[in-house]
């Protein structure tokens, strides 16, 4: 049995919705011949909409081209829409999940969805966090790294991190506006840097920050490897060390250590590299990921598994499903 932590959809349900009344959330659904696209709070444009974020059929044939046995399935980043207001973030995030849900509903034992939430809303994103995991059967939440320009150690945000420590649920951390105000759109830069950069920022926020100090049951899994974080660990110790009042200011211990709590997935594209994150974080705390449906997911993970030198074959079978086994059965659903 293998399971995908990282992979995206968007449900038919929720295409339909958005291109019948996307106006209800706070959104505009454009067409230019083939081209799909939504507008939200009349500020942000996504991308344009991909077919293969929607085609079950198309999703289900890649799982079983690739060994998946079962895929977490999450939004779409850019349809994450915290630009919304906390009411019309509210309603969208509920009809999301509703039709994540529903996509695994009408698929047994292939997808285990995780939720998004109006984070922009602290209170009532906690509030849907509860709804999506109690009511809706979800293993957790899909955030983004940044919340309309705020960042993740913010203390309007304790109210949510406390339901998700509660819970003890799966919280998915993603890049979503690589470093905003840089040109990194030359040479690919923007995904190739710039989304583990910002994903090394968000967190690096929430351990600097004292997020893990105040809610250590948090269960959190870093993308792409946790961005540059694993690898960076010795220099933000090193700065805890030599600027305590700056960076040991809300930490009793040195960052590297709250670092190693947390998860994170294989998309490293090196086996060396997953070889030294294993080292790092310990086997228990690495899960099997791919990013689909995008071009810089990995196409053959449980390959990649495979490859990664000095493991037993009890190890491989922890990442590609016994460590998120234990995650999802740990989780507190009638907390």
């Amino acid at each position: 049995m293998t399971t995908d932590v990282h992979a995206h959809c968007i449900p038919e349900e929720v295409m339909a919705n958005l291109e019948s009344r996307g106006d209800q959330f706070g959104m505009e659904f454009v067409r230019d011949g083939e081209r799909r696209q939504v507008v939200v709070a009349g500020r942000v444009t996504t991308a344009p909409l991909r077919a293969d974020l929607v085609d079950v059929d198309q999703r289900l044939a890649t799982m079983d081209r690739a060994g998946i046995d079962v895929q977490m399935i999450s939004a779409w980043i850019d349809l994450t829409a915290y630009a919304l207001g906390a009411a019309e973030g509210s309603r969208f995030s509920r009809m999301y999940n509703e039709g994540l849900a529903g996509v695994a509903k009408e698929h047994p034992g292939r997808f285990l969805p995780l939720c998004t939430v109006p984070l922009q809303a602290p209170r009532a994103a906690a509030a849907e966090l509860r709804f999506a995991v109690g009511h809706l059967g979800m293993a957790g939440v899909e955030i983004a790294a940044t919340v309309d320009g705020a960042e993740l150690d913010d203390r309007d945000l304790d109210t949510f991190w406390e339901v998700a420590a509660e819970l003890r649920c799966l919280v998915l951390i993603h890049p979503y506006d690589p470093l905003a105000g840089r040109n990194v759109k030359r040479y690919f830069l923007d995904n190739a840097i710039g989304r583990p950069a910002e994903t090394s920022i968000g967190v690096g926020h929430m351990v600097m920050g004292g997020v893990f100090e105040r809610f250590p049951d948090l269960r959190v899994c870093v993308v792409h490897g946790g961005g540059f974080l694993p690898y960076q660990a010795g220099r933000l110790d090193r700065a805890y060390h030599s600027k305590p009042g700056l960076a040991a200011a809300n930490l009793s211990r040195p960052p590297s250590e709250w670092l190693k709590n947390l998860y994170y997935d294989t998309i490293t594209h090196s086996p060396e590299v997953l070889a030294f994150l294993v080292e790092f974080a310990g086997i228990e705390h690495v899960l099997l990921g791919t990013d689909y449906p995008f071009e810089m997911g990995d196409d053959d993970p449980v390959a990649t598994v495979q490859s990664i030198p000095g493991l037993t074959e009890s190890d491989r079978d922890l990442i590609l499903s016994g460590n998120v086994r234990g995650l999802v059965e740990g989780i507190r659903r009638t907390s």
